[in-house]
């Protein structure tokens, strides 16, 4: 009879580390704001089917170009959460990615507040998914991340709103654009009859730099900030201001330079520890 239990035993372990997580990459639902059906992806860890319990969320923004399907498609996400999960880098948690192509790309509010895409996502995005899945539904267990636009919308969605998340991970992130001059005449063509006053505070609330330079201290310290971008990356300067702009008013963040590019390879290396630094801080201090 010992020897059955333990061949049962070992049969149960061998089953559990076998086990994987599952992602879904074309779910959707209808949302109020935006009047239509919106799309999204989930990643649900290998143990929610079996478990009762409720998991921290980590929201995965994709870049411009891609759907809810690039971190799943290009980014590995399955292979790499499970492997995380497994060897102990990472908790358990479920991984959303919203959709932010379809329609009108990109993660913020149109000037002409005719695509309010930020009102989106944390009135009619955020409430539906902690409604559909089991997720401990509270700033301490929820995070935000995202690559190149996805890591400026993760990034400035946190500084806009840090009461809703414990940490914000941006990849290669578009931080804004490095002036109100710039930003105007990039976009001037559909700026006709707006008073530059109005456009002058729509991009001050849209550039990290602006924003971490009117944002309380106490409000910016309630998250935690980590910034990885490659050092060949045309992004570079921009997330080299972002990071001596926190370093200035002594905020805690981590920042990393690494070999490498703005492209997939990069990125999925990344993850990993993207991972791993939300999991740090979805633990009890």
């Amino acid at each position: 009879m010992k020897g059955i239990f333990v061949f049962l035993s070992i049969i149960n372990c061998l089953s559990f580390v076998g086990q994987s997580g599952r992602v879904m990459e074309s779910l959707s639902f209808r949302s109020d704001i935006l009047k239509s059906d919106r799309k999204y992806a989930i990643y649900l860890p290998a143990d929610y089917e079996s478990s009762e319990r409720s998991y921290p969320v980590l929201y995965l923004l994709h870049g411009s170009g891609d759907d809810q399907s690039g971190w799943i498609q290009f980014g590995e996400v399955l292979k790499i959460a499970d492997q995380a999960i497994k060897n102990g880098n990472s908790t358990s948690m479920i991984i959303v990615m919203p959709d932010a192509q379809t329609g009108h790309k990109g993660y913020f509010n149109t000037i002409s507040e005719k695509w309010n895409y930020e009102d989106f996502f944390f009135q009619d995005l955020i409430p539906y998914i902690e409604k559909k899945y089991r997720i401990k539904a509270e700033k301490r267990f929820r995070a935000i991340a995202g690559l190149s636009m996805g890591g400026g919308g993760s990034f400035i969605y946190a500084l806009r709103h840090p009461q809703f998340f414990s940490s914000s991970c941006a990849l290669s992130a578009a931080m804004g654009d490095s002036s109100f001059d710039v930003f105007y005449n990039k976009n001037k063509n559909s700026f006709q009859g707006r008073k530059r006053e109005d456009l002058y505070n729509y991009f001050s609330n849209h550039n990290a730099l602006s924003i971490i330079k009117n944002q309380t201290n106490e409000n910016l310290k309630s998250v935690r900030w980590y910034i990885d971008c490659g050092d060949d990356d045309f992004l570079f300067e921009g997330n080299s201001l972002v990071h001596i702009a926190l370093k200035k008013k002594n905020i805690p963040h981590e920042y990393r330079v690494r070999d490498g590019e703005h492209n997939w390879t990069y990125w999925r290396s990344a993850l990993p520890s993207v991972l791993k630094f939300v999991s740090d801080h979805f633990h009890q201090i």
